[in-house]
């Protein structure tokens, strides 16, 4: 079982970005010192949901800030942005962490940010699979060219190759030191792909499920879910994997890299916990969610936020350290899932999120092993 930290850079109302900003790295380095398996970081734009507007710009910050634990992004948006472009950061964070970075991608929403970037609604109602099966080709290749739809361009180099070997990075001591290791590198080579960053795809959907495992894809699954859901997303991969001609071994080593997105507060009440999280969550995704704006004017509906937060709390890893182990290993005994991301800034405070990484760390970590 891995554990490792979602951050989002939340802007709670009252804060600045840079406040939310500093809160988000304090915690991922944090994290590394409590013994935490992994960082993931969320993207968005124009809104204060999340400040991030790059999350492979953080993972970069974020990489030299650290020396051990993994880090990925949850996710980078692939309609708003060329996959060419992400393949090539991709593969420089790949070369230079020592096989530190995880590339997980998404489809996003029909927001604003479609018109901005100039990449239109099609690229997200019509256009994430050629996306993601061209960023695929620039992580597995040497030379790779486009004739399809959206994409064209004739063949050329890929620089830097991700399909190299990183090399280790130097310990404190100067001397080579061990490569980092996120399981099995599932997202670039377990459908028989030949090494690269491992991907994940962010799965909301049958759609999306069906094309990740036809892909040999890796899902990150959402912390809206409960495990009903995520264990049928799961058994619904394994059935379009079979399809998809991979063997049970492939699909075996696929499937112990899916993540498993949640919420984690731990206090020394179940009721302290979910107070705080009632305290903050609501206005959070208050502000934050109702800021979004969509690509045409389409109607859009939003969660009820104090419904939400109590679905949250309900569902995840909230209360005391016991207890939140106990979610965890629950979830992870009903879905088959090993890999969790969980959000850890719930409570708006830079204190009390660092405090809850530790906890999180020295407390629940231990109950797990």
């Amino acid at each position: 079982m891995r554990t490792g930290a979602f951050l989002l850079s939340a802007q709670f109302p009252g804060q600045g970005h840079a406040e939310a900003l500093d809160r988000a790295v304090s915690a991922a380095v944090a994290a590394e010192q409590a013994g935490l398996d992994s960082v993931w970081l969320a993207e968005h734009h124009f809104v204060p949901y999340g400040v991030c507007p790059s999350a492979a710009t953080l993972a970069a910050l974020l990489l030299g800030r650290t020396s051990r634990i993994g880090v990925g992004t949850a996710v980078s948006v692939l309609p708003t942005q060329h996959p060419v472009a992400l393949g090539e950061q991709a593969a420089l964070l790949h070369l230079t962490s020592g096989g530190r970075f995880t590339l997980g991608v998404g489809r996003g929403g029909p927001w604003v940010d479609l018109d901005v970037f100039g990449t239109g609604v099609e690229a997200y109602e019509s256009g994430f699979p050629e996306a993601l099966d061209l960023l695929l080709r620039w992580l597995r290749s040497s030379r790779v060219g486009a004739d399809g739809p959206r994409y064209r361009f004739p063949e050329v180099a890929v620089v830097p190759r991700a399909t190299e070997h990183p090399l280790p990075l130097p310990s404190p001591g100067g001397s080579k030191g061990p490569e980092y290791s996120s399981g099995t590198g599932a997202g670039a080579g377990a459908a028989g792909g030949t090494g690269g960053p491992p991907v994940v795809v962010a799965c909301t959907s049958p759609n999306s499920v069906r094309l990740a495992a036809e892909r040999g894809v890796p899902m990150l699954l959402g912390m809206h879910s409960g495990d009903e859901d995520k264990a049928a997303m799961v058994a619904l991969y394994r059935t379009a994997a079979r399809e998809a001609g991979r063997t049970p071994e492939q699909i075996d080593r696929i499937e112990a890299e899916h993540v498993a997105a949640g919420l984690a507060q731990i206090e020394d009440s179940a009721a302290e916990a979910r107070r705080v999280l009632l305290k903050s969550m609501p206005g959070w995704f208050n502000y934050g969610l109702s800021a979004h704006r969509t690509v045409d004017g389409r109607e859009r509906r939003m969660r009820d936020p104090h419904e939400y937060t109590e679905l949250l709390c309900d569902l995840h890893a909230v209360g005391t350290p016991r207890l939140c182990a106990d979610r965890i290993a629950a979830t992870a005994e009903r879905t088959g899932v090993r890999r969790f991301a969980l959000l850890v800034e719930g409570s708006g405070d830079r204190e009390s999120t660092l405090r809850n990484v530790q906890r999180l760390g020295a407390e629940v970590l231990p109950l797990l092993a």
